[in-house]
């Protein structure tokens, strides 16, 4: 008897003590909701859906401890200031594309879309081996802003505008009032083009009204759904001026360092698959819209011819040199032009060409 009782005090003691572990470890580890504002409508394939994708996955990868909530555009806050309000802590995250904040930091871009850039697979291998996170993360630390970045989606290329009429030759932009992204619209402007950056819910409005003559916004199949073959029925190929775009997961410092090592964990993992689930998906949604707007809604498709890719090209180098003022972007687009560089050694054999 004296021995059952002393076994069984013991196995109490044992149960009491891993229960008091479990608690510890719960308070611990405590659940993170991130209310997350987003710059695209979740509605858009590739463009906002990966974050819609995200907001479904974060919870089973978790299992719980890690939730989203997401925002349609301007329902918590507007998305030119998402930046600012996860920075402050007015929201604990948010969702867009780095491009939004070129005028707060010139390098900015280079993390969103980069004309004559990668592809999607070589950017990837830039962010992920080269120096690229390390780069992206040090701009907002260097600008004074508290945010934790995390690569969170990326598509393939766009189409480099829809206009009006027919572009011959350069002569035919200039004059062009169109809605340009970037610094694709830097190139544009040095080529007599006035650029503005509308959202895309305004754009086909100022098509239609003739605000604009032209306009750039994503892929075939997103610009669909916005309506610009109604309008414009020349689509332009290729989209030079974005061959992958980059969208960003931003997290308040305070909140990501509450965060345990595991939640970390989960967050970037989860946008890392969504950086290869977005891929996958644009590029399977886009042939389908471009055989539709050639085949039932009039539009012409073209090809820039190229003597046209080298004007765009040799723009592109003048805004290299004005935006390289920036010592920031210096430093990143010489990292990134050394990476590919090195990478053609390698792209340069390996690929089939298309014929």
């Amino acid at each position: 008897m004296k021995k059952n009782i002393q076994a069984l005090a013991i196995a109490t003691g044992l149960t009491l003590v891993a229960a008091s572990t479990t608690v510890q470890a719960a308070e611990k580890v405590r659940p993170i909701l991130l209310k997350t504002p987003i710059a695209f409508g979740s509605h858009l394939p590739a463009l906002g859906s990966p974050i819609k994708w995200v907001e479904q996955q974060l919870p089973l990868i978790s299992a719980g401890s890690v939730r989203m909530k997401i925002y349609e555009p301007g329902k918590l806050v507007a998305p030119l200031e998402i930046l600012d309000a996860v920075s402050s802590g007015k929201v604990n995250s948010g969702y867009a594309t780095a491009g939004y904040w070129a005028g707060k930091m010139p390098a900015a871009s280079l993390f969103s879309a980069i004309p004559f850039g990668p592809e999607a697979p070589e950017f990837m291998a830039w962010l992920y081996y080269g120096n690229g996170l390390n780069l992206y993360q040090k701009m907002y630390d260097d600008a004074g802003y508290k945010v934790h970045v995390e690569p969170c989606a990326l598509i393939s290329p766009e189409t480099s505008g829809w206009f009006k009429k027919e572009i011959n030759d350069v002569s035919d932009l200039q004059g062009l009032n169109m809605r340009f992204f970037g610094l694709g619209g830097e190139v544009m402007q040095k080529l007599g083009v006035s650029t503005s950056l509308i959202s895309g819910g305004e754009i086909f409005g100022a098509l239609e009204k003739g605000a604009i003559d032209a306009t750039e916004f994503s892929q075939p199949a997103i610009d669909q759904l916005l309506g610009f073959y109604k309008i414009a029925k020349h689509n332009y190929f290729p989209g030079w001026h974005q061959q992958a775009t980059l969208f960003e997961l931003l997290i308040n410092n305070k909140t990501w360092d509450k965060m345990s090592e595991s939640q970390q964990a989960q967050v970037s993992a989860t946008c890392k698959a969504s950086i290869t689930n977005s891929i996958a998906e644009s590029e399977f949604i886009q042939f389908e819209a471009m055989i539709k707007n050639q085949e039932e809604r009039g539009v012409v498709m073209h090809t820039w011819s190229n003597e046209m890719l080298d004007t765009f090209n040799d723009a592109w180098g003048d805004v290299v040199i004005e935006q390289s003022q920036d010592a920031t972007f210096d430093t990143v687009y010489k990292d990134l032009s050394q990476f590919r560089k090195n990478y053609a050694i390698w792209a340069e054999r390996a690929f089939i060409p298309r014929t």
